[in-house]
C-alpha cells in the first residue's frame, strides 16, 4: 500500500538520493518531495513493514517527523544526515 511520511532533516537532492538509494531494495520506489516542509517521502509499504523504515531512516539520519527522540537521537540523527547527504551528492 502506497503510504507518504514526513522526514526530518532532508535538505537536498543529495539527502533525497540517499533515501532513494538506501530504501529502494526494500520498497521499491520511493519518492522524495523537496517541495513540501517537513520533507515527505511516498513508499509501498505494509503496516509491518513500517518499524523496519524507521530504524533504516534514523540510521541515515532522517527520522520520521513521527518519532520521539530525545536531545541524543535529535543530535545524533542531525549528525547522521549530513554524511548521508554528502554521499547522495556524490552519488549524483
Amino acid at each position: 500500500m502506497q503510504q507518504t511520511f514526513e522526514v526530518f532533516n532532508v535538505k537536498c537532492g543529495g539527502c533525497a538520493n540517499t533515501l532513494i538509494k538506501n530504501l529502494a531494495e526494500e520498497f521499491g520506489e520511493v519518492s522524495v518531495d523537496l517541495e513540501s516542509e517537513p520533507r515527505k517521502i511516498t513508499l509501498n509499504i505494509q503496516e509491518n513493514q513500517i518499524e523496519k523504515l524507521k530504524l533504516i531512516l534514523r540510521g541515515l539520519g532522517y527520522p520520521l517527523a513521527t518519532d520521539e527522540l530525545n536531545t541524543l537521537q535529535t543530535f545524533t540523527t542531525s549528525a547522521k544526515s549530513f554524511v548521508s547527504c554528502a554521499i547522495g551528492k556524490m552519488d549524483i
